[in-house]
C-alpha cells in the first residue's frame, strides 16, 4: 500500500473530508467532522485507525504490524504499519471498521445527514 492508495480509499467514503489540522505532514480523514484515520504523508510507515478496545488488543497480539496508537488514546486507536505482516486487503477492512465505528457514534441527526449525501 502507498499513501495515494490509502488516501483514495478513505476519501471515496461517504461524508469524508481530509485536512492537515495538526501540521503540514499529518493527513487526517474525518467523517462528518470526526476523525477515523490519519497518517504521515512524508513518511508513510503507518496509519492510525480507530478500533474497538477489545479488538485492538487482539489485533496487537496477533500482528507484528499493529501497535498501540502513536500519539493517540492507546485503548481506542491502533497504529497499523503498512507493508509488513498484514495484507492491504485486511488494512482496507480495518479502515472500513474505523469509519463504521465513527458513523455509529454520530448523533442520529448526523447519521441522517450522512445517509442523505
Amino acid at each position: 500500500m502507498n499513501v495515494e492508495d490509502f488516501r483514495n480509499y478513505c476519501i471515496s467514503k461517504k461524508g469524508v473530508t481530509e485536512s492537515f489540522p495538526f501540521d503540514k505532514d499529518t493527513l487526517v480523514f474525518k467523517v462528518m467532522g470526526k476523525m477515523f484515520a490519519l497518517t504521515s504523508v512524508d513518511v508513510f510507515d503507518f496509519i492510525n485507525l480507530k478500533c474497538d478496545p477489545e479488538k485492538a488488543i487482539e489485533l496487537r497480539e496477533k500482528h507484528e504490524a499493529v501497535k498501540p496508537g502513536y500519539h493517540m488514546n492507546k485503548a481506542l486507536w491502533n497504529s497499523v504499519y503498512v507493508n509488513q505482516d498484514v495484507s492491504d486487503k485486511i488494512i482496507y477492512q480495518w479502515i472500513d471498521d474505523s469509519y463504521n465505528l465513527i458513523v455509529l457514534s454520530l448523533t442520529k441527526k448526523l447519521q441522517l445527514e450522512l445517509e442523505s449525501l
